[in-house]
């Protein structure tokens, strides 16, 4: 029988939205709700009393944290959390899972539970199933967590089933930890994003005697999408008779998409998080209190919220806090969130229980997704035709499609004009250059794997290098494996106007909410936490830097085209270039499948194949600057063969511009007699 007396009161027509209660040792608890993060059995910035006054009723603290310090004997000597922090309502312990997760260089798992060194003192420690237990106990918790194996959502198959088994011996271990205790226990559902192991999990679970189960292993790594839609799965494998957590979620659309699932409870930082950077959710839409529009600003931070910090301040006065760093504008800014977000929990709950809850649904979501931009304090003057936003030489491009490129104004040339910039980067560089099977290259041991990035543009194929690396890192990380290689990212530019333009525009370009490129900017460098990642940016002339960097694996060759920078373009600079990578076997990548480039690649003495297609091309770009280049490749590409050279011999661009007569003979000999069209090397294409 269930420690909580859980009573289903409402199931919502048109959607798995539900209201319940239940009871805890400190009182009962109203569903759907939002269990602000206490960490450290503190949430930050705020008191017991003001957490109260937002409406609080439930707070989270972590396990492995309170492990670490004050320490066990500590929570022995007061009594649990609640008379050490003075909290008298309900407290959740999350069991340090993800906390172990998340600090892959520091730990290894293995059957017995995690080892890892303590960040306080460097002390080695375990957390296992049963340490875990005990030292919830010891907090005395009303609502205790079984130790999970959490890895990221996106991870192989094979890895997300063993990592489930494991957190399947662990419940077990975990149950018969808890013995007598009255403290309820939740299960854990893992499986990543792979249906049949979610189903297999949630089917397991549900036949132990658990208070309650919750949803691990999402919002590490899935898209939005796909954690709306094995949320769904889920909760429909899960019991009615018990709670359901999506634990570390979310913003509030969210949670909203979450109930709409059938999700009970919910956890996460943001609330404070986002206060600390001066952001507020206010039902005009998600505001920047840094922005100077609000340096004047008498009016709350939201005309329709009683919190505290809205009926006592302006916006003008909070503006000025978070400009000068003061800790109160942190202060009232996550006391205004955390009211936003338990006002949100009641709204819903009452439209669950009165049955408009779908109705409720489709009328929240757009208000919970507008942004200060949408919604300024003063509205701008209406013009007549749209200004664009630009810089120097460059504005933002919005096409048909509905996503933003960066267009040069003098040229009229737009980065990225089909494709989101973010998709071609993935597909041409990324993927085709297999830079997270590289990164894992056992074989190449420590050797640093070495990224040219010519044209650094807004930095689309950087960050789809940085984001892989981040993704690989996670990945290799939860699998236990052996550390990644070094990567080092060197990015040409002699104009970063496009950056800045789009740095400064982020909500456009999704690629750029990253730290990286700000640091990159401000700095000219940027390292990843690990050290494993260094980011560098040669501002000037590429022809001035190409002999001095450092020696490239892979070379992203993404200048604007040769009518742009038709300099870059030429069968000289591609010699130079070949000639700087001749102690390696290096690869070059891009957009281009001119026949001019394609000759002047081959003049220069590379071999040439046929890269893949990106939106309305056929087909891109890749050379080689080694016979076995292509060989060696793990996708096998295809070089360039005498079907090619069949049509270049008609092609009416089959010398490079201003090519001397006297010179195309010697010229259209070194074309016909390149080793690459060979038999022992050609390939048809």
């Amino acid at each position: 029988m269930s420690r909580l007396n859980f009573t289903l009161e409402k199931e919502s027509t048109g959607s798995k939205a539900r209201a319940a209660r239940f009871q805890t040792l400190h009182g009962e608890v109203q569903t759907p709700i939002f269990m602000p993060v206490g960490t450290q059995a503190t949430v930050k910035s705020q008191t017991v009393e003001t957490l109260k006054a937002t409406g609080s009723r439930i707070l989270l603290a972590n396990t492995y944290h309170l492990l670490l310090r004050p320490g066990p004997e500590v929570f022995k000597k007061f009594g649990g959390i609640h008379r050490f922090m003075n909290w008298d309502g309900p407290v959740l312990t999350d069991s340090g899972g993800f906390q172990i997760f998340s600090l892959p260089s520091e730990r290894a798992m293995n059957e017995e539970g995690a080892h890892f060194k303590s960040y306080v003192d460097g002390a080695s420690c375990m957390l296992s199933p049963e340490s875990s237990i005990g030292m919830q106990k010891a907090i005395g918790s009303d609502i205790m967590m079984v130790l999970d194996q959490c890895i990221p959502s996106t991870a192989p198959y094979e890895q997300a089933e063993a990592a489930m088994a494991l957190t399947h011996r662990w419940a077990e271990r975990s149950l018969r930890a808890r013995g007598d205790s009255p403290q309820a226990l939740f299960g854990i559902v893992q499986g990543a994003c792979h249906a049949d192991l979610r189903k297999k999990s949630a089917a397991f679970l549900r036949k132990l005697p658990f208070d309650g189960l919750a949803i691990g292993g999402l919002a590490v790594g899935e898209t939005h999408e796909e954690r709306y839609e094995f949320t769904g799965l889920v909760t429909d494998h899960l019991p009615k008779n018990l709670p359901r957590y999506l634990m570390g979620v979310g913003t509030p659309v969210d949670i909203l998409e979450a109930v709409h699932r059938g999700v009970d409870m919910f956890d996460c930082i943001i609330p404070s998080q986002l206060a600390q950077r001066g952001t507020a959710f206010t039902s005009h839409g998600k505001i920047h209190c840094r922005r100077t529009v609000y340096k004047f600003s008498e009016e709350p931070l939201d005309a329709r919220c009683d919190c505290y910090s809205c009926r006592h301040y302006s916006r003008a006065y909070i503006h000025h806090l978070v400009k000068t760093d003061e800790g109160l504008g942190w202060h009232l800014l996550c006391s205004h969130n955390l009211a936003f977000y338990h006002r949100l929990m009641r709204e819903m709950r009452e439209s669950i229980l009165r049955g408009d809850f779908l109705a409720y649904y489709e009328r929240k979501r757009p208000e919970l997704m507008r942004t200060d931009e949408d919604n300024p304090s003063i509205p701008p003057k209406k013009l007549r035709f749209a200004r664009p936003t630009h810089l120097g030489d460059y504005e933002i491009h919005t096409g048909p499609q509905g996503f933003s490129s960066i267009r040069q104004i003098s040229s009229g040339e737009v980065m990225h004009s089909v494709n989101r910039p973010s998709d071609e980067a993935q597909r041409l560089y990324i993927e085709q250059s297999s830079l997270a099977a590289r990164l894992l290259n056992k074989a190449a041991g420590a050797e640093e794997l070495v990224i040219w990035d010519v044209g650094l543009g807004a930095a689309s194929n950087a960050m789809a290098a940085v984001h892989c690396f981040e993704k690989t890192l996670a990945e290799n990380a939860a699998h236990g494996d052996t550390p990644l290689r070094p990567l080092r990212l060197v990015s040409f530019e002699c104009d970063l106007d496009p950056l800045k333009l789009a740095v400064k525009e982020a909500g456009l370009f999704p690629h750029l909410r990253h730290g990286a490129p700000h640091r990159l900017l401000e700095t000219g460098s940027w390292t990843h936490a690990s050290g494993l990642l260094r980011w560098e940016l040669l501002k000037g002339d590429f022809l001035h830097y190409l002999e001095t960097s450092p020696v490239p694996d892979l070379i992203f060759y993404d200048p604007f085209s040769s009518k742009t920078d038709s300099a870059l373009w030429t069968p000289a600079v591609f010699a130079r270039l070949l000639k700087h990578c001749e102690p390696k076997s290096a690869e070059l990548y891009t957009y281009s499948a001119a026949t001019a480039v394609r000759v002047a690649l081959l003049t220069s003495g590379f071999f040439v194949g046929q890269g893949v297609g990106t939106g309305p091309k056929a087909d891109t770009t890749l050379a080689f600057t080694r016979a076995t280049g292509a060989g060696n490749h793990p996708a096998s590409p295809r070089l360039l063969g005498e079907e090619w050279l069949a049509r270049w011999r008609r092609s009416g661009s089959k010398f490079p511009a201003n090519l001397p007569e006297e010179e195309k003979p010697l010229f259209e000999k070194r074309i016909e007699t390149h080793p690459q069209f060979s038999a022992s090397t050609a390939v048809t294409s």
